[in-house]
Order: C-alpha cells, then structure tokens, then sequence
C-alpha cells in the first residue's frame, strides 16, 4: 500500500525531500527484507550481532570514556592528523572576530568542504607541506579544502579568504581544482570534473536564495537566518532542524544535476527501487529518499552550531545514518546483506561486483544500510547497557559504523580496502 496514498504529486515531490520520509521509504523496502523478497539481496538479521560486537570492540579499543565520542561530522576529517579547525578559530578570535562571524566562516568552509567530499578513488592522496603528512580519501580530500579555504581560492575578496561566496566561486574551473587538489598523471582523482561543476554551480544556487544565504551569496550567513528561525528559552536558543534542513535542501536543490523529478520539481539524491514497483499504485510511490549529502551536512554543520554557539537544535531524532559504502559495506562485509549469485557484473580487475549509483541494485542496499543503521545503533545500545541519550546516532556513526566499514574493508581488501561493492563515482553522488 502507498505511504502517500490519496495526495497530489505535487505534495509527495515535496514528501520525498523531507527528512521523514527517508525512513518511511526504506522501511518499506526493509519490510519486503523481512519477508525475503527484496530483487538483489538476501537478508540475515541473525548476523547483525556480529555487526554490532565487532563495533564495540573497535569503541572499547579507540574510547575509555564513550561521553568523550564527537559525532559524526566533517569536523573529523578536517582535523586529520592535526588540529586545524580551532588554531583557526583562535587565530579569528585575537584578531577581534566575534562568535557569530566565525561560525560564519566555519559554515563556508565546511559546506564547501563536504561538497569536495565525493569518493576520490584508491590512487589519489594529497600531501600536507606544514605537517608532511600525507592523506587519502575523505581525509585527503577535508585537509585540502581547508588549504584551498585558507589561500582564498572560494574567496571574491583578495584581502579577506576566510570566506566562500558566490562570485568568488564563480572562479573555479576542473584545471584550478586539480591544481590545488595535487592531482596528476601519477596521482589521478576520481571526478574532477563534477567536483569544480558542483562547486560553480553552488554560486548560481547561493545567489538564488539571499533568504537563506544574504545578498552576498554567502552560505555562512544561514547563521541568521537560522537566528530568525530560533526561540529563546531561558538564556538557551533552540533552532529547530527544520529550518536548516529548508535552508538546504531548498536552497542547495540548484547545485545537483538534474536527474530524476516530480511534477517539475528536482528531487536530489532520490532514486526509483525496483523492488518497489509491485507494490506502487500511483506515480512516485516507488521513490526512495536518500539525501545522503544533505544530511551529511546538516550533521556537520549541526557541531558549529552546538560547540561555537551554544544552540540547542531541535528534532535532531528525523536524522538517519548515511547510507554510503562505508555503512554499506560492514553489513556485506559482515554478512548482513548477501548480495544475489550473479546479480551485478564483477569488475575485470578487481573481481568485485560494480555499478552505477542509480543502479536498482546500489539504490536496494542503501536503502537497507539506513535502517539496518538504526537496528545496529539499538543492538549497541543494548549490549552497553545505554541509552539513545548516552550513545546518540551521529556517535554510532562516528565511532562504530562508518569505522568499522573502512576497517572490515581493510581487512578484506587490503590492497585498496575499497568496498565490497565498487560504485562507480562521477564525484556527484554521495
């Protein structure tokens, strides 16, 4: 039966882009799980108490004190190896910036930030000349973006580069990007090219929107509108996650190619699910949101808020786990997921199976990793003897899922330790 049954398509476009309704949709695939009638993979919940030991261990190994865990976020990434983030805020500060100007500029480095953060490959690194250090993949590509946010390069303004705005991001081209990014012959990206298309056409969405981003074009200037949005209480400011989630998923909706829409309305990262098609009576009732990006980062930009502002956000609980190869990969590599004898072409080289990100198959087991998220965060929770308070998602995410991912994969495939099923990135999809 549809979830949306009895509106127009014009409300379920907008359904389909709300934070509830990733959950709504996956459910309904995961209760075809259940009943082993999904198209590409067979399900074992028996196994996912192995998932959820081999996290803890990797918890008890990084982690005395749980309470210590930050969430999930791009913060992570862009403190790899060093603490970058708060010299910086440091820096702001005893020059006189005040609280709300540098969580401005946090906002512009991590939106950019996390829009660089498309899967580079297994070849690309990129090497850090203060530290020496050199950094691959989602690591790599956080450490570089806070290089190209210090030289200016998203910057309109040559006295002022702590800044992202739109005309300075009008600037960017593939050949500046590859530049900056240390890519080369011999130290070849993955998606180049949609990475700069992204970061241009974010320019185009920043002016669109000056409700969300100013007169500018600047997306750290969500911070008032955010302030707008909020109530105060006592002396604490709630700002409900609803207004950053309009704020983005409205006004980022530009920058995404256009691939799938709805009564003319782009939807993002949501795909048709073939398993769903029996069960669809009208239009749409086969889509499955995702919105990968988007959450990835409001979680990130949910941090800058909470640690620089002291804001309370509000309904945080819509939020899902991101269903990406990390997550995806703990449960096929961990038996959770079995992926169908003969169901995608293995890769020549790596032998693996592989396909496109809309792929009825790649769509099936992200939409299964969101709510097997949710079942592996309660199985934890369980074991520890802790609560959804104490042991919140986003640090599930953080320090259990998404690690355990890239470590299983590492064990599995050590010469790549990419996952078990190969998505073939255009540095677009997330």
């Amino acid at each position: 039966m549809s979830i949306t049954a009895g509106i127009s398509l014009e409300e379920k476009a907008a359904f389909l882009r709300t934070l509830p309704s990733i959950r709504v949709q996956c459910g309904r695939v995961f209760d075809l799980a259940k009943e082993g009638k999904l198209d590409y993979f067979d399900y074992y919940p028996e196994k996912e108490a192995d998932v959820a030991d081999y996290c803890i261990k990797i918890m008890k190994r990084d982690y005395a004190d749980f309470s210590s865990i930050n969430p999930h976020g791009r913060w992570r990434h862009l403190d790899a190896g060093v603490d970058r983030i708060d010299p910086l805020v440091s820096k702001w500060a005893s020059q006189g910036v005040d609280k709300k100007e540098e969580s401005r500029r946090l906002v512009d480095l991590f939106v950019v930030s996390v829009l660089l953060d498309a899967g580079a490959g297994n070849a690309w690194s990129y090497k850090e000349a203060s530290s020496g250090q050199t950094f691959t993949r989602s690591e790599g590509l956080g450490v570089a973006s806070v290089h190209m946010f210090e030289s200016g390069f998203f910057s309109s303004d040559p006295q002022q580069p702590y800044r992202v705005d739109a005309k300075g991001l009008e600037k960017v081209t593939p050949e500046k990007t590859a530049e900056i990014m240390q890519v080369s012959e011999s130290n070849p990206m993955v998606g180049v090219e949609g990475r700069a298309s992204l970061l241009y056409n974010l320019s185009t969405a920043l002016k669109a929107s000056p409700q969300f981003f100013g007169a500018d074009g600047r997306p750290g200037n969500v911070v008032d509108f955010l302030e707008s949005e909020s109530q105060l209480t006592g002396s604490t400011r709630v700002v409900p996650i609803s207004a950053l989630w309009h704020a983005l998923i409205e006004g980022l909706n530009p920058i995404w190619p256009s691939r799938l829409s709805l009564r003319g309305v782009t939807l993002g990262d949501v795909w048709p699910c073939s398993v769903l098609k029996s069960t669809a009576t009208t239009e749409g009732d086969d889509l499955v949101p995702f919105h990968k990006l988007t959450q990835w980062l409001t979680y990130s930009l949910v941090e800058i808020f909470q640690k620089k502002l002291n804001w309370k956000l509000e309904g945080l609980e819509d939020m899902t786990g991101l269903p990406e190869y990390r997550n995806g990969g703990l449960l096929v590599d961990l038996g959770v997921l079995a992926l169908k004898p003969n169901a995608l072409p293995l890769d020549p080289k790596s032998g693996l199976p592989h396909a496109v990100p809309s792929h009825p198959a790649i769509v099936e087991w992200r939409a299964m990793t969101v709510i097997e998220l949710d079942r592996i965060a309660d199985a934890i929770r369980t074991k520890l003897g802790l609560t959804e308070d104490q042991l919140s998602l986003a640090v599930v995410l953080e320090s259990a899922t998404w690690k355990g991912g890239r470590e299983i994969a590492k064990e599995r495939r050590p010469e790549t330790g990419g996952p078990p099923i190969e998505i073939e990135s255009d540095g677009t999809v997330f």
